[in-house]
């Protein structure tokens, strides 16, 4: 390995962090902070695994925000390549060069290209910064800007064994070999943070390079705390129901069980639906029920028909929606009126 380039972020304190996670609302327990202040001050990229809907790619972007730098995306995919991820040729524009006779760009805004059974795109003189089309990772690693952007290589684990080969001298020495110009380097490294479902094992060459960061699924105490930042409409004691039901619902053996963002979405579909109106003409499944009187319109208990017409927020896969039935249905009911009693 070579050295390492000077990290943007050595100087950085803990309460800077702290206020960075408040100032975009993201509920961070003490490890998320200590290991987020250890991989800006260490120049570490940062792996992050846990649950989807846990916060992961939240936590890249709030570092973006907060820091003022740009958020570069990568998100990965079954066959994803090199070209996708690092960098591609504009062939289209080398064939337009080559034609024309070494007039790339009186051509290159002109008429269309023609076929040419002599031109050859392999010339090296159309292999120059002018033909190269930059992609996430080169994008990242050749930033020029006051502040170092946030490289967010998401759900690593969507990607092939063979991809993650292709990260590791990017999350080492934060460079990359192009063939035809050589090594590209970063004069500022970006803040790197890896994300990772568990839906794979990693390797262990990706994850010595990483500070390691696992996200579990929130606490009943800061899964409320996170609706009342995130939806500061609804209130708090149905903040409190809503975080109960969850945390019931996560007991259940679900084939997708619901994270931080699922609730997030339900409880801003509960707050849409009180904003709607008290008429109870929106998500009450029966108008002339006794529901209606704590219905979507009212800040009252929630009412157990919107419970079950919302739980397409909360639950992604028919056969966890099927096992609501109604026993599950009043347990989870239970949990919030102790949640509320509790409050």
């Amino acid at each position: 390995m070579t050295d390492r380039p000077t990290t943007a972020f050595a100087d950085v304190t803990e309460a800077e962090i702290r206020a960075a996670f408040d100032a975009e609302d993201y509920v961070a327990e003490d490890d998320i902070v200590t290991t987020v202040l250890l991989a800006l001050r260490l120049g570490k990229p940062l792996l992050v695994e846990g649950e989807p809907g846990a916060g992961k790619t939240e936590l890249a972007k709030v570092l973006a925000a907060r820091f003022g730098s740009e958020l570069v995306r990568l998100q990965c995919y079954e066959g994803l390549t090199a070209e996708h991820a690092l960098y591609e040729w504009n062939y289209a524009k080398q064939l337009l060069a080559v034609q024309s006779g070494g007039s790339p760009v009186d051509r290159a805004d002109g008429g269309s290209p023609t076929t040419d059974a002599d031109a050859d795109p392999r010339d090296p003189s159309v292999f120059t910064e002018e033909y190269l089309l930059e992609r996430p990772l080169l994008r990242a690693l050749r930033a020029d800007a006051d502040r170092p952007p946030v490289l967010l290589v998401d759900e690593i684990d969507r990607a092939d064994d063979e991809f993650e080969a292709l990260l590791l001298e990017v999350l080492s020495d934060f460079q990359v070999s192009v063939p035809e110009l050589g090594t590209v380097r970063a004069e500022r490294p970006p803040v790197v943070v890896v994300t990772s479902n568990r839906t794979r094992a990693l390797s262990d060459a990706l994850k010595r390079r990483c500070l390691y960061l696992h996200v579990s699924p929130p606490s009943f105490e800061k899964e409320t705390a996170i609706l009342e930042r995130k939806v500061p409409e609804l209130d708090g004691l149905v903040a409190s129901e809503l975080a109960a039901m969850a945390a019931r619902l996560r007991e259940e053996p679900l084939r997708k069980p619901p994270g931080a963002a699922e609730t997030i979405d339900w409880a801003r579909a509960v707050a849409a639906l009180r904003d709607g109106g008290g008429d109870g003409a929106v998500g009450t499944a029966d108008a002339g029920s006794a529901a209606d009187a704590d219905g979507p319109g009212t800040d009252g208990e929630l009412a157990p028909e919107t419970v079950r017409n919302t739980l397409g927020c909360l639950l992604k896969e028919v056969e966890d929606v099927e096992r609501v039935d109604d026993r599950l249905l009043e347990e989870l009911l239970a949990a919030a009126e102790r949640a509320r009693s509790e409050a």
